[in-house]
Order: structure tokens, then C-alpha cells, then sequence
């Protein structure tokens, strides 16, 4: 709990007054990337390559940056950074320690359902 309160500071002070984002979509934002860098031995594949949950975050989070204002809510930072390589639009796969994958696009909107049933 205090890494995802630490994350979020972070995420705040980062990106909140660069990006025309509302608080309760940045703490929606910042779930998501909290829930796949804190999957333990699942592995974010990335244009056929495999990175750890870390890299994941930091790339989500680059990614992020990146987008600019044209990220405002969940729903775009879904679609438009979480799902699919930006140059060769390939989808993002989590693959689990027992080697089932799912495309990030599930598993956020998943986790999307899960944050809107706990806060």
C-alpha cells in the first residue's frame, strides 16, 4: 500500500499539472499501471518482446507522458496507450507465470471494473 501511495504521489507531481486530467481519472490511470507493475511473475509483451512489470510501469507511464493532453480519462489512456504498440499497432500481451497471456486491453478494462467496484 505505501509503494502505490508513493506511485501515486509521484504520478501526481509528474504528470497531473502537465496533462488535462481530472484527479479521479489521474487515480483511475494510475491503478491500472500499479496493477500490472505489481503482478508478481507475469512478464508485459511488448512487439514480441518480454519485459518485467517494472519496465512495464515505465513504459505505460513514458507513454503517458508522451500523449500529452490527449489523454483525459481511463477510457483513452486504455485505447490509446495501454493497449497496442504506437509504431507497429501490434496488442500488448500480459503473459502469467503459469504462461496464459491476455491482451492488456482485458486486463485493464478488468482491472477498470475492479476500481470502480472498490472506490
Amino acid at each position: 500500500m505505501k509503494s502505490l501511495v508513493l506511485s501515486m504521489l509521484f504520478f501526481f507531481s509528474s504528470f497531473a499539472g502537465a496533462l488535462a486530467i481530472e484527479p479521479v481519472e489521474a487515480r483511475k490511470i494510475e491503478f491500472l499501471i500499479a496493477s500490472v507493475e505489481n503482478l508478481q511473475g507475469a512478464k508485459f509483451i511488448r512487439n514480441g518482446s518480454e519485459y518485467d512489470s517494472k519496465k512495464a510501469g515505465e513504459h505505460l507511464r513514458y507513454k503517458l507522458k508522451k500523449a500529452g493532453n490527449r489523454v483525459k480519462t481511463s477510457e483513452d489512456f486504455i485505447t490509446l496507450i495501454a493497449s497496442r504498440s504506437y509504431l507497429s499497432g501490434k496488442p500488448y500481451l500480459i503473459k502469467y507465470e503459469d504462461g496464459t497471456t491476455v491482451e492488456t486491453e482485458i486486463f485493464f478494462r478488468s482491472k477498470l471494473r475492479e476500481f470502480s467496484v472498490t472506490k
